[in-house]
């Protein structure tokens, strides 16, 4: 099971243009192709923040000419336009590799409870980076909630409320267990919740990815996770000057980390607590790393092991 940050596909520096983004997919597969090399079935999920918060952008620009979209809409929509660039990129790259596999991408809808506490203190980082001085207009004129997330880098929040049921599993699962790559629950997938009449309906809200892919990576019955993010590895004191490289951990350590607040939520903290549910639920091992370290991180070379 393979968790792409969505920071994987759109680059934090660049314009977010679809050429952009299709270049970076690309160069993304390249990396991932180490996967295929080894004949690993795989199901991927990925990120949407940079692409969502576009795409809420774009509404809030124009909505006195085009009626806005929802974000539970935004979501899906954005599950199809990024699974379309992974799902191309991946096709090119196995006709290259000679290899007979088919990549599925599936438009896929996961339960949570309308009442999660997160739609009463959005938590969820979507959409560009701008100083404090830039978005404080933005956030004024458009109604935002906002929030720092680095040093002079902040962003729009919104809800995110943990996946309790992610659907289509049993054809997600067959479909990996036959050896199709599967794309399923992007950008944590489509929220929606059971209404009093058992009817499902959406919600706006953003679900992590990563939680999603530690549930999915249950269903497929995966025996490892990967967290593909921005940071090559995790680390202690992460950005000061006594930073140091976590290499291996099991859940227990990561476990006493997390609950004693030594990673930032928003940024590593939900990645741990994927690693944490995974494992607690027969996984093997969960891998954190960056795109370009994946070969590396393969032979034990770089990244974050947590096991058992």
């Amino acid at each position: 099971m393979i968790a792409l940050g969505g920071n994987s596909l759109s680059d934090k520096s660049g314009t977010g243009s679809i050429a952009e983004q299709f270049s970076k997919t690309r160069k993304a597969i390249e990396y991932l192709s180490e996967f295929i090399e080894r004949k690993c079935n795989i199901c991927i999920n990925h990120g949407n923040g940079p692409q969502v918060g576009n795409e809420l952008l774009r509404m809030d620009l124009t909505y006195k000419e085009v009626t806005p979209l929802p974000l539970g809409l935004c979501v899906a929509n954005t599950q199809g336009s990024i699974g379309y660039m992974i799902q191309q990129s991946l096709q090119n790259k196995l006709r290259k590799m000679h290899i007979d596999r088919e990549v599925v991408t599936l438009v896929s809808q996961v339960i949570v409870d309308k009442n999660d506490a997160s739609f009463d203190n959005p938590n969820k980082y979507i959409g560009s980076r701008y100083s404090k001085k830039d978005i404080l207009k933005l956030s004024e004129k458009f109604d935002w909630k906002i929030k720092k997330q680095e040093s002079n880098k902040w962003r729009r929040i919104v809800p995110s409320p943990m996946p309790r049921y992610i659907m289509h599993g049993k054809s997600i699962k067959a479909l990996v267990d036959r050896g199709s790559i599967v794309i399923a629950s992007g950008g944590g997938g489509i929220p929606v919740y059971s209404n009093k009449n058992g009817n499902l309906e959406g919600v706006d809200a953003v679900i992590d990815k990563d939680y999603s892919a530690a549930k999915l990576g249950r269903i497929i019955k995966a025996n490892q996770l990967w967290i593909i993010t921005d940071i090559d590895s995790v680390y202690l004191n992460y950005e000061k000057k006594n930073q140091t490289r976590i290499k291996n951990m099991d859940l227990e350590q990561a476990t006493n980390l997390y609950e004693n607040g030594t990673f930032q939520e928003g940024s590593m903290g939900p990645k741990i607590k994927a690693a944490m549910h995974f494992l607690k639920h027969k996984g093997d091992k969960v891998i954190i790393t960056s795109i370009s370290k994946i070969k590396e991180a393969l032979k034990g070379e770089a990244g974050t092991e947590i096991r058992n």
